[in-house]
């Protein structure tokens, strides 16, 4: 079976279904020729990728977390943005700022927009929780509508737009939590952990060499994009809908059918833009496993990406030790496909 865009943007021609599979397929494999293991991360910030939302990593520092993402933008051939946040960066560091400039030729001053890292494809905002909530708030228009605002005037964001933010869950110290409207704003939160004995030998071993391990571009963002687009008209099933409204609803305390467990432990519940992610998401994940229609296990799959961020734990949860991610474990065993 073949699925094709319905209505492609001007310009551009649709992609196919199995053109968008192997897009898929030929991103993973560069991918995973530099960075060696991470299956589970690889797999679920391409999900989130092609289904056109934004990730946040947590993870400790050396697990290459800047060098897969850049190697991602190589793989697409998209400019790529590192961002370094500090306590000291302000908000005209990452859009960008006006000057005024002389015409010596006319004797007159004139305005010029000197556009800011955030005027990239894919976009590294590096250890986020470093910065004030001022300058944080500063990616939350570009992620949701590819668009900055500077001294009232809009300026396009070229799409694709991916950002992915990192914070160190180690030092706390100096740090400013990300507040819950700009956590909604990240489709994914992706949890990085060390790798195991075999992949971390395969580390030492290939990465102390002289050996070039730099990706190359095996897709245009154009068809990537198109992809993205493609995604979304994958048709989801009445019981895939139905599943993601039904674990969207129980993640939220005072709902009738909330599970004891999240009645005990959770203080907010996860938003309409949950049940959005989650079904974006199995569509995605359908795609990458070479499927036209997603299945409740695509849902099973990214709930915990989904939901671990936008689940608010209670003191009582965090006097106990239990956590977002066992909560929304005893969720899915409770909430049924």
């Amino acid at each position: 079976m073949t699925t094709t865009i319905s209505e492609p943007p001007a310009g551009r021609a649709p992609l196919s279904f199995d053109a968008a599979v192997a897009l898929a397929a030929g991103l993973d494999r560069e991918i995973g020729r530099v960075i060696i293991g991470q299956e589970r991360v690889r797999r679920e910030i391409l999900t989130s990728l092609l289904a056109g939302g934004h990730c946040l990593l947590r993870g400790v520092p050396g697990l290459a977390k800047t060098l897969l993402i850049k190697t991602l933008a190589d793989a697409v051939s998209l400019k790529f943005s590192r961002i370094q946040f500090t306590p000291d960066l302000m908000p005209s560091d990452i859009l960008g700022t006006e000057v005024i400039e002389d015409d010596a030729a006319t004797g007159r001053r004139n305005v010029r927009f000197i556009p800011g890292p955030v005027f990239a494809n894919i976009i590294l905002a590096d250890e986020i929780n470093r910065t004030p909530p001022r300058t944080q708030a500063a990616l939350l228009e570009a992620m949701q509508e590819y668009q900055v605002t500077i001294g009232g005037v809009r300026h396009a964001l070229e799409r694709p737009l991916f950002v992915l933010a990192t914070e160190n869950p180690i030092e706390q110290e100096g740090t400013y939590p990300l507040p819950e409207a700009q956590l909604d704003r990240f489709m994914f939160n992706v949890l990085i952990d060390y790798p195991d004995a075999d992949d971390e030998r395969r580390i030492l071993a290939e990465t102390t060499t002289g050996a070039d391990r730099s990706a190359t571009a095996v897709t245009t963002g154009q068809d990537l994009e198109a992809a993205r687009m493609l995604v979304r008209e994958l048709p989801a099933a009445s019981n895939v809908v139905d599943y993601a409204l039904r674990l969207t609803r129980a993640s939220r305390p005072h709902d009738s059918n909330a599970p004891p467990v999240v009645r005990e432990f959770v203080r907010w519940g996860a938003g309409p833009r949950a049940g959005q992610a989650l079904l974006l998401g199995a569509k995605a994940s359908a795609l990458l496993d070479g499927r036209t229609v997603p299945s409740p296990d695509d849902i099973t799959a990214v709930a915990l990406p989904v939901l671990r961020h936008r689940m608010l734990v209670n003191f009582h949860a965090e006097a106990d030790g239990v956590g977002a991610d066992d909560v929304i474990a005893q969720l899915l065993a409770a909430v049924k496909p």
